[in-house]
């Protein structure tokens, strides 16, 4: 056989054993079982119940996160407005969760106009500190562009009343007991509108951000250091002296005085006051803390738990309406 007879017959066995070995890899290949392709997260929405918004995603501030949904209550005259800002610990969540923290319907039937807000998380706060601050100033500034829109939304400026849980809930109590943040004389005409509440109304919510009476109240209580950057409740509890002037800034319980309007609190336990709780992070032990506070200084807030004595509202929309009806 020629030399050039006997290379042709080894180059074509070459490639045969190359196109046999590559058809058994892709063969074991085709046999591996595939992982499973990660579900994609569903975009929130609302609940069937919640009537399609007025107007959506109206931007309140500059962060992508920084938006409102409005629903504009039918009426001849200025109507209340209930301002819901939802849960999640300040780390997640969605202005489309408003349903669980107040009956947007019900509320539009009694003539009371609605938002729910998306405000920036403690992760996207971009060193501001106490991280806490962008999701409480948020909140905040949401409020007085809502003020500043009275006019066009056909809002009654003083009576708007706040909803939330948890995270959201604190939140609206902190703006209850703040004082005003408005600056009258500010060049930026929504700084210049109040921040001041009519009455809140809230869900599971944490009434202090002080760890040292979190665990005297509660002593397995875990939340609360990620509002001001620290990593979990043990550096929160042994660095409390140090952060002393962010507790009495941001959490409400250090906040209350005379001047500050009612609120109500609905918790899903009953309280035990020194003892663990199943969900520490949202014990009625707050509530019950809150509640002799405020009675000492003299400020409303109404209390409700399984077994609650002398319970007048069932719900906060129950009391949200009311309270946004009545005459003072």
């Amino acid at each position: 056989m020629k030399p050039q007879s006997r290379f042709a017959i080894a180059t074509g066995c070459a490639f045969l054993l190359v196109a046999l070995l590559g058809n058994m890899s892709a063969g074991a290949q085709d046999a591996t079982p595939k992982r499973a392709a990660k579900p994609t997260k569903k975009p929130d929405v609302y609940d069937a119940s919640v009537p399609k918004p007025t107007f959506s995603d109206v931007q309140y501030a500059e962060h992508d996160r920084n938006v409102i949904d409005f629903w504009k209550a039918e009426s001849d005259q200025p109507t209340p407005l209930v301002f819901i800002i939802h849960g999640g610990g300040w780390t997640g969540g969605s202005k489309e969760r408003a349903q669980r923290f107040a009956d947007v319907a019900k509320l539009l039937e009694a003539g009371i106009s609605v938002t729910s807000l998306n405000y920036r998380y403690v992760s996207q706060a971009d060193g501001l500190e106490p991280p806490v601050q962008a999701p409480l100033h948020d909140a905040a500034r949401a409020l007085q562009f809502v003020r500043s829109k009275a006019a066009e939304w056909n809002i009654d400026k003083e009576r708007i009343g706040a909803a939330g849980g948890s995270a959201g809930a604190c939140s609206s109590l902190w703006l209850a007991y703040h004082d005003d943040l408005a600056a009258p004389e500010s060049d930026d005409v929504l700084t210049r509108e109040s921040t001041r509440l009519w009455c809140a109304a809230v869900t599971g919510a944490q009434t202090s951000l002080d760890p040292k009476q979190m665990k005297d109240w509660t002593p397995n209580s875990r939340y609360g250091g990620h509002a001001f950057g620290l990593k979990n409740f043990a550096d929160f509890l042994a660095k409390r002296d140090s952060i002393e002037p962010w507790i009495a800034e941001y959490s409400p319980y250090a906040l209350v005085s005379k001047d500050d309007p009612p609120v109500y609190l609905i918790y899903s336990a009953p309280p035990a006051l020194g003892q663990n709780q199943k969900d520490p992070t949202h014990t009625s032990n707050f509530g019950v803390k809150l509640q002799e506070h405020c009675e000492e200084i003299g400020v409303e807030c109404q209390l409700v738990y399984p077994g609650a004595k002398n319970v007048q509202y069932q719900t906060p929309t129950e009391y949200l309406i009311a309270t946004l009806k009545e005459s003072r």
